[in-house]
């Protein structure tokens, strides 16, 4: 089992022990910013309902999304990293 598994395994069950879904989740990304890789992190949250908040680094190099979004079990949260650990240069916070 690679670190990532074993990430996603304790994320799991802390998610399981501490939140009682369905339950907002809030998920928090830098990204470098470019309109391509915001739209991808964005298209992975289109049609949830999600509230998505965009701050600019001082230099602009690099730009911090939080999306406030309604999950309804923690193997859907994990999905969500799943799928935004596929855009180049992103850092889950």
């Amino acid at each position: 089992m690679d670190k990532r598994d074993q990430f996603y395994k304790k994320l799991k069950k802390k998610l399981k022990k501490d939140t009682v879904f369905p339950s907002k989740y809030l998920f928090k990304f830098i990204v470098p910013a470019e309109k391509d890789k915001i739209k991808k992190v964005e298209d992975i949250f289109d049609f949830t309902g999600a509230v998505i908040t965009k701050t600019f680094s001082k230099t602009g190099k690099f730009v911090s999304l939080s999306i406030l979004v309604v999950m309804k079990k923690a193997e859907d949260v994990i999905l969500k990293y799943k799928q935004a650990e596929k855009v180049e240069g992103i850092i889950s916070l």
